[in-house]
């Protein structure tokens, strides 16, 4: 085994706030933002100052409490129609990240099913939105464990390549496609992780071999459009990657570039696995078509930094989202194991609502 350090949390509840680390200002600085409210909260999601799908169910737990703290009513039925609204708000950030709408769903529920004064609620949505923080944890964890199941044996050490950024920032802690090469960092297994740049927000190079290099991890960053050579040299031994939203059959929402990635795979036979908890499969959407992407805005595209890079007069397509089809998922490594994408609903009733 390899001995390992504690990767980082991307959120943290202390002092009646959340603590948020700014990932906009990542690998160059290191900083947080205090959370007072929920629509700090949303505008923090919004921004992308939190982000990964996990990380931002997570999120939206604690911006629920916090929105169902700033309600001023002792009237049950008000302040269940105050929260609704709250998740209304929250629910508007983000549109593909089906983690997002879980975590407020979960918190609705614990709202109405509580039993007791408003006052009782509030302090019941806190220990929920805590109870979710924490299984996320451990949920990654079980999901690092089961990839590590499905690994191909090599008689060297692994290198796997992962499209930006599905880490401990990209979850509670510990993460999902990270999580599994953690797993094998820590059995001895993993020789190098390769990181995809991800344009055009760049989260492969700005946090993925940041969170590498902060545990020791030997990490190489690639250029998006390099994945097909590196594997046609045999470089890669497998590609792991985190997702967004997951539809009934198997297809499955991630990064712009991911569908790419996964037809460069399949041609030059290399596994390619989805890691994700249940919670990001959306088992009321039967296929990928179903999935809204988000757009984002044109200046992530002709602009790095401060820098332009293209003339004045170009137009601009900046889809923050593409699905890769089932057919081309080796396996959905989840929490319970990993399956085939077409054998997903036995999951369904193990799904947390």
């Amino acid at each position: 085994m390899t001995a390992q350090k504690s990767p980082v949390s991307p959120i943290t509840w202390l002092d009646n706030r959340v603590l948020l680390i700014d990932q906009n200002q990542l690998p160059k600085e290191y900083s947080t933002v205090e959370i007072s409210s929920s629509q700090d909260m949303a505008e923090a999601i919004k921004t992308m100052i939190v982000r990964g799908a996990p990380a931002i169910g997570v999120a939206a737990a604690y911006g629920m409490y916090l929105g169902a703290r700033e309600i001023e009513t002792g009237d049950r039925t008000e302040f269940l129609a105050k929260l609704e609204q709250v998740g209304e708000l929250l629910r508007s950030t983000r549109p593909t990240a089906v983690n997002l709408f879980w975590a407020i769903s979960r918190m609705l529920k614990t709202a109405n099913q509580t039993s007791g004064s408003v006052e009782q609620v509030q302090k019941t949505l806190l220990e929920m939105a805590k109870t979710i923080q924490a299984e996320d944890v451990q949920t990654c964890k079980d999901i690092g464990d089961k990839g590590l199941e499905v690994l191909p044996a090599t008689p060297e050490k692994l290198n796997l390549l992962t499209h930006c950024n599905a880490g401990a920032l990209a979850t509670a802690g510990y993460g999902t496609a990270l999580g599994v090469f953690r797993s094998a960092w820590r059995e001895g297994r993993l020789g190098r992780v390769f990181a995809d740049e991800t344009r055009p927000r760049l989260q492969g190079a700005k946090l993925t071999t940041w969170e590498c290099v902060q545990e020791g991890i030997p990490v190489t960053l690639i250029a998006d459009n390099m994945a097909a050579h590196c594997m046609k040299l045999g470089m890669i031994h497998a590609v792991v990657v985190g997702a967004d939203r997951i539809a009934a059959n198997g297809d499955a929402a991630n990064k712009i570039g991911t569908y790419s990635l996964a037809i460069v795979a399949k041609a030059h036979n290399v596994p390619f696995f989805v890691a994700a908890p249940l919670s990001t499969i959306d088992f009321e959407l039967s296929d990928g078509s179903q999935i809204p992407i988000e757009e984002r805005d044109s200046v992530e595209m002709y602009q790095v930094g401060t820098t332009r890079i293209c003339p004045e007069g170009v137009e601009f397509y900046n889809p923050a989202f593409d699905v890769t089809p089932a057919a081309l998922i080796s396996g959905i490594i989840t929490e319970h194991g990993t399956v085939a994408p077409g054998d997903l609903k036995q999951f369904q009733a193990k799904q947390l609502v």
